[in-house]
């Protein structure tokens, strides 16, 4: 086992965590969700599969607040009266898949998976159905995502505020936005070795390329579309937490900082996603945009909507090279993205995953068996039907739930629930394992806590443990 410098202070971090308060812990967790390239330390008997900084400071996250609250509010995490009851049953029928199915239906089908070799080397191929490491590292990761969310869940009911989450996700947009910067400025002057120290994970990392003379912005990931996955999800958080009135100049500027760096990014998935999540903005906003006391910000609708792309047409007529330029980009960003070798080989992986789906009879190949560019397929081939449905109840009960808390817990839990639909937009486009991240489950465990009136309104003490009502 490798152990990386990074894995070194993540080790240092977590003992340090242990014996801090526990709002520090939910700092670090939610933080350490920026170093999405960056391993704590590899496992040559997963053939060099590599532990994330975030993955490993998980379990010192976990533990500290189980020292600090006990069982039981984790335990109300995951009761029937939450949404998270349905993400361990995912989570649970997930993991019977990655250990059984594989073997049950070994040669059935033929699947597209990473092969990974002794020496480090990762390849994606067709090779027939069988048990293999993918299976266990998404069964790790897939019981991470549950502890997180209910971890998360647990903090919050038990002394955590919406306070700390707004708080948490301010510091990590200006963070992002500091590496994005850095990026760039490394790229320009050469000096991009710099940021190796963050960029050590067993990916294939495609942090120095272009697009229509831009550099694409990649920041702490290992390739500029998992940035703008990342960004979308932090912009769709801050616009929603500024379009309620909530910290509007601290999170109108991060918002709008974070939509240009979308946009720098020259990923069509950003692009894709972004015009997702500003229909879901707008949809959500307009009815408190009318009455008496408005809040949902009417006026900047009315601007978005009107005078922006009035403003840019006149721009392109005004500007005939502007207007040249615009259109290269976006002939290579968008219009020509079909015709790309990369969007073939990902419609071929697409292809594989339904016959996976078919081949199968529905119940999926098992966890980390199957891989997609469309997270509905990676469902489908990886968990079947079963999982798909129990996915689609837990993100549909997320996003349903309604507020019973006061001001800024409803308006905290608006904005969670903006970025799991973010993450959800950018993952249906193009994500490729099942795995969504801990900066997703951060959110949903949040707005699932947020549901309900903290503790501390109710007349309870503070960081006591207690169950759901």
């Amino acid at each position: 086992m490798r152990i990386e410098l990074l894995g070194f202070l993540s080790l240092f971090l977590g003992a340090v965590v242990l014996v801090s308060p526990p709002r520090l812990a939910f700092y670090v967790i939610v933080v350490s969700t920026l170093f999405g390239a960056a391993a704590a330390f590899s496992v040559p008997g997963l053939g060099g599969a590599s532990i994330l900084v975030p993955s490993l400071l998980l379990a010192f996250y976990c533990l500290r607040f189980f020292m600090a609250f006990g069982e039981k509010p984790v335990f109300a995490a995951v009761s029937s009266a939450s949404p998270g009851i349905w993400l361990l049953l995912l989570t649970v029928y997930g993991v019977f898949s990655a250990l059984f199915l594989p073997r049950l239906m070994e040669g059935v089908t033929d699947t597209m998976i990473v092969l990974r070799s002794s020496a480090g080397h990762r390849i994606i191929d067709l090779t027939p159905l069988s048990f293999s490491s993918n299976n266990i590292t998404q069964t790790i990761y897939a019981l991470g995502g549950l502890f997180c969310f209910a971890f998360t869940f647990a903090y919050l009911k038990c002394g955590g505020t919406a306070r700390d989450v707004i708080n948490a996700m301010l510091f990590l947009g200006v963070a992002n936005l500091v590496f994005a910067v850095l990026d760039v400025v490394t790229y320009r002057t050469g000096t991009a070795h710099l940021f190796d120290f963050i960029r050590t994970a067993n990916y294939a990392l495609l942090t120095g390329s272009e697009k229509a003379g831009f550099k694409r912005i990649s920041g702490t990931f290992p390739e500029a579309s998992a940035f703008a996955g990342y960004t979308i999800v932090l912009f769709a958080f801050t616009a929603s937490l500024w379009i309620d009135r909530m910290r509007t100049v601290a999170t109108g500027l991060v918002a709008g900082l974070l939509l240009l760096a979308l946009l720098l990014s020259t990923s069509t998935t950003a692009l894709v996603s972004l015009a997702m999540v500003l229909v879901f903005l707008v949809w959500r906003a307009l009815p408190a945009s009318y009455g008496r006391h408005a809040t949902g910000r009417p006026a900047a609708i009315a601007l978005g909507l009107l005078v922006v792309p009035l403003s840019f047409m006149l721009v392109l007529v005004l500007m005939p090279e502007f207007a040249k330029a615009v259109q290269e980009f976006l002939d290579e960003t968008l219009y020509s993205k079909l015709n790309s070798q990369s969007a073939r080989e990902r419609m071929q992986w697409n292809a594989v995953a339904f016959q996976v789906f078919l081949d199968t009879w529905g119940w999926g190949a098992g966890l980390g068996s199957a891989r997609a560019s469309s997270y509905a397929l990676v469902l489908l081939s990886n968990v079947g039907l079963i999982g798909t449905i129990l996915f689609a109840l837990f993100i549909g009960n997320t996003l349903t739930m309604k507020s019973a808390g006061g001001a800024q817990e409803h308006t905290t839990m608006r904005a969670a629930k903006a970025g799991v639909f973010a993450g959800l937009c950018e993952a249906m486009i193009s994500g490729t394992v099942y795995d969504l991240g801990l900066l997703f489950f951060v959110l949903a465990g949040s707005a699932a806590a947020l549901r309900w009136v903290p503790a501390e309104a109710r007349g309870h003490r503070p960081g006591a443990a207690e169950a759901v009502p």
